[in-house]
């Protein structure tokens, strides 16, 4: 399936939607204690609340369950703005439909078993309610896009998906590092999908949460869920990445909330020169790329005819320490250049491997 067609939500949400919650339904008067502070925002165009709370380990705080929605229900006639809960599996949807629950949403941990997200597409057949699928726990771009296909093949037209990171050992700054290139990924293979961040569970620490939030706008991402707690300090679960309603307000202050610019006849024309500048030297570098590989490929028949190995450890120690020198001196990053010359001796590598591997392949004369 390429194209999945959407359709508009009909909530009334608006460009960069900010969807402010607590991490865990608590009680009550936690309920109530946020309702008074968003009543006069009119930034929140969406409230979701944790009932069910999967733990990676049991005897953690789960959530209260099906005993929390009426509190949601409350939280709709009070802000008048759409209310969402994480559903697992047939359970949740069938009492969070029962207590008409504007929006729902599939987590990490369920989005990563296709037999978990059918069960709960199977459950929605013939329901109209919007669906936002969070990224699975590792960077599968695969695994995303299938869960929002089963949920669009069983009618449901109103997805959105939800950057919230992705889990990686060595990463020492988030909980869940961002990947902001995969999720571009998703955003060219699925065009009408929209994208909301999730840089709570990115960030892990409450004081990083406003810098990852810019960093999604600036890539263009719909709108923000950001997990907000009377007392973050008390709260049940993920206490250190909250923050309180008035560090959100403020945060929402301080952003920059981007324009986004689609369409050619949008562009202002200073940019759309510079584009056209951008689009030319990009034919340039595919050019001088291609020229390179073909001299690659002489360089593999020539390893090939002199039976050498294709991995030269002290020639790709020079080029490496050269270029990223050389790129450095032109205000380009180390970490950039070293990405970018690793892709391209990857390429050079797997050149020269079928050069050597194909029998059929005549030496190449070398002037």
């Amino acid at each position: 399936m390429n194209t999945l067609k959407m359709k508009d939500w009909g909530l009334g949400l608006g460009k960069h939607v900010v969807i402010a919650e607590p991490c865990s339904v608590e009680t009550e008067k936690q309920i109530d204690d946020l309702c008074n502070s968003f009543e006069r925002e009119p930034q929140i165009g969406m409230f979701r609340g944790g009932i069910w709370k999967p733990r990676t380990r049991p005897g953690n705080f789960e959530g209260l369950g099906e005993e929390a929605l009426p509190w949601l229900q409350k939280v709709k006639s009070r802000l008048h703005i759409p209310v969402c809960v994480e559903v697992a599996n047939t359970s949740h949807v069938e009492a969070a439909l029962k207590h008409d629950i504007d929006v729902l949403w599939i987590g990490a941990r369920t989005t990563v078993n296709p037999f978990s997200v059918q069960e709960i597409a199977d459950s929605l057949r013939g329901v109209d309610i919007p669906v936002m699928v969070k990224n699975p726990i590792n960077p599968d771009l695969a695994l995303w896009v299938g869960a929002l296909e089963r949920m669009y093949d069983v009618g449901i037209n109103k997805l959105a998906a939800i950057h919230r990171g992705f889990a990686d050992p060595y990463d020492k700054i988030y909980r869940n590092k961002p990947n902001w290139n995969l999720a571009m990924q998703l955003k060219l293979e699925l065009p009408e999908i929209e994208i909301i961040n999730d840089p709570s569970h990115i960030s892990g620490k409450s004081e990083m949460v406003q810098a990852v939030s810019q960093r999604a706008l600036n890539f263009g991402m719909d709108g923000l869920m950001i997990e907000t707690h009377p007392n973050p300090a008390e709260a049940w679960s993920d206490a250190r990445q909250q923050l309180n309603p008035e560090q959100l307000l403020t945060l929402l202050k301080e952003i920059s909330f981007r324009e986004r610019i689609d369409f050619e006849n949008q562009i202002p024309e200073n940019l759309k020169e510079m584009r056209d500048s951008i689009d030319h030297i990009d034919q340039k570098l595919i050019d001088l790329l291609s020229d390179r590989f073909h001299l690659i490929d002489k360089v593999g028949a020539y390893k090939k005819a002199h039976e050498l190995s294709v991995y030269q450890g002290g020639r790709w120690k020079d080029v490496l320490e050269s270029r990223v020198k050389l790129g450095t001196e032109k205000d380009m990053s180390e970490k950039f250049m070293k990405n970018l010359l690793i892709a391209i001796h990857d390429e050079s590598i797997k050149r020269q491997e079928k050069q050597i591997a194909n029998k059929d392949i005549e030496p190449l004369t070398i002037i």
